[in-house]
């Protein structure tokens, strides 16, 4: 199969400069790469194809052979440059695996995607259920505007560190080992400001508050996540930012808790009407809803209602809501309730088998738990 042509491969002019060939095969080598795209073998040789072709284009003696010959010249200086016999590809394997162990000479990439933040945000339930929009205002680090993020004074630019030669990181021997580690002097970023910005103080990075705006979908529920993609913390020496994510807290509701998509509430009743049966308003996130409470209701009686609780945000129907009775005791009663309630109950008394049933079993089994 024929090559492409490596300016086509990067998506670049023929007259593209360093800079945006580099910044072209980073935006590739990065949707690209095998340990993004496990078992993508198309993936894998785009990702060789644009390797070659920035290997090309950023080598000037490479990218005038390329530009005018083609291929041709750039494949006969690579087979001239390997001589007859294996004597310089044999050594440069070996030099290649030796720089992977220990990092013999290769310049490593400098360039680091900024932090992902996180930003706990406290919503109503009724927020929660219905959807919202608010402004939330976050500290960040954002990239210098004055500066442009190189962290060097406008008009000067960083220059390559003398310690390390650029590379950002320095080899120190010990014995017959070559070890590597990073640059004290310029931190690995391989340059060194000598006129520092002074908005950032030469970091390139600038810390202040900024506000957003955070779209809410209705139904979130608590520990959902909102992601505001590059809204984080800037990147490094041009690195793209990180994201920020929005995570949903529901305060405390003083009628309603939630499960899920269902809303549990409690409700009180007189226990005229659970024994004698009467209508109920019970509230929901709509408004009121009547419920006919059937006589001789018991405490712990739950009534559900359908399609009044919320609708997820992944899913196609509302929950219901689940109302739990609760038979209230009176108080403070007056001396004629008390007469009307100890007459109720030397009338009841009489035949309590029937009318308390419930207070019968229950006596049973425990005269079966002392009596076996």
């Amino acid at each position: 199969m024929a090559k492409r042509d490596y300016y086509e491969v990067l998506g670049v002019n023929k007259d593209a400069s360093d800079e945006e060939i580099k910044k072209s095969y980073r935006k590739l080598a990065m949707k690209h790469h095998p340990d993004r795209n496990p078992d993508n073998p198309k993936s894998e040789e785009q990702f060789k194809e644009a390797k070659e072709a920035y290997e090309v284009l950023t080598d000037a003696n490479k990218r005038a052979a390329y530009d005018h010959y083609g291929h041709a010249g750039v494949d006969a200086s690579a087979a001239g440059g390997a001589g007859a016999g294996f004597g310089g590809g044999f050594s440069d394997a070996f030099g290649d695996i030796f720089s992977d162990i220990f990092g013999g000479g290769r310049q490593r990439s400098t360039v680091f995607r900024g932090a992902d933040l996180r930003y706990n945000l406290e919503i109503s339930l009724e927020d929660a259920a219905r959807g919202t929009e608010t402004r939330i205002r976050i500290p960040a680090l954002d990239e210098c505007e004055t500066c442009k993020g190189t962290g060097a004074k406008p008009g000067t630019q960083p220059t390559q560190c003398t310690t390390c030669g650029g590379h950002g990181q320095v080899r120190m021997q010990q014995g017959f080992f070559s070890i590597q580690q990073t640059c004290p002097k310029c931190h690995g970023s391989g340059k060194m400001v000598s006129s520092p910005c002074q908005p950032c103080s030469g970091t390139g990075r600038i810390k202040q508050h900024k506000t957003l705006s955070v779209k809410i979908p209705s139904g979130v529920d608590e520990g959902d996540r909102i992601r505001l993609s590059s809204e984080g913390e800037a990147g490094v020496n041009g690195g793209p930012p990180g994201d920020l994510y929005v995570v949903i807290h529901i305060k405390p509701h003083q009628v309603f808790t939630r499960d899920h998509n269902d809303l549990h509430c409690e409700m009180p009743i007189s226990f005229t009407t659970a024994a004698l049966g009467g209508d109920i308003e019970i509230p929901t996130l709509d408004g009121y809803a009547k419920v006919k409470v059937p006589s001789e209701t018991q405490s712990g009686k739950v009534f559900r209602l359908r399609g009044k609780g919320i609708k997820g945000v992944r899913s196609n129907a509302h929950g219901d809501l689940l109302c739990h009775v609760v038979v209230e005791t009176p108080v403070n009663l007056t001396a004629k309730q008390k007469e009307l309630l100890q007459e109720f109950e030397t009338i009841s008394g009489s035949d309590s088998e029937r009318h308390n049933p419930r207070a019968k079993s229950w006596m049973d089994k425990v005269k079966e738990f002392f009596e076996p």
